[in-house]
């Protein structure tokens, strides 16, 4: 159930950012319901982008994380949100991000709310290592 309320609030998150960023646009989409779906298959995407790649990223580059005091997993962050957008793209639904600098902003954007969400609705920060040890 954890899983599908952190699904549910990424998806947030992203709509946020397509909101508020005139450069990320969700395609595929048309009435409400379309858009819920197309932000599902988005914030799934993306979810595995950041389980996979980013963790195998933040692993490399530590010495780079300890040395720019963290800045720079803002540019990771833009850069698994790049590669989510890329993926989608050869799906019916997903969404754009016209250069980086946007997706820096929507990286922000989508850490920021993600945060907030999960502080408002009390969502533990480690769920998935919870899920996966339990098995």
């Amino acid at each position: 159930m954890q899983i599908l309320i952190r699904i549910i609030i990424t998806g947030a998150a992203i709509w946020l950012a397509t909101w508020l960023l005139p450069g990320m646009e969700l395609f595929g989409a048309g009435e409400f319901w379309p858009t819920v779906g197309v932000l599902a298959v988005v914030a799934l995407v993306f979810g595995l982008v950041n389980v996979f790649v980013k963790s195998v990223v933040k692993v490399l580059a530590f010495p780079l994380y300890i040395l720019t005091l963290g800045l720079l997993s803002l540019v990771v962050n833009a850069l698994m949100l790049m590669l989510a957008a890329w993926i989608t793209s050869f799906l019916p639904w997903g969404f754009t991000i016209d250069n980086f600098g946007t997706a820096v902003l929507g990286a922000l954007i989508i850490s920021i709310a993600t945060f907030l969400l999960n502080v408002f609705f009390r969502v533990p920060a480690k769920t998935a290592q919870r899920a996966v040890s339990r098995r």
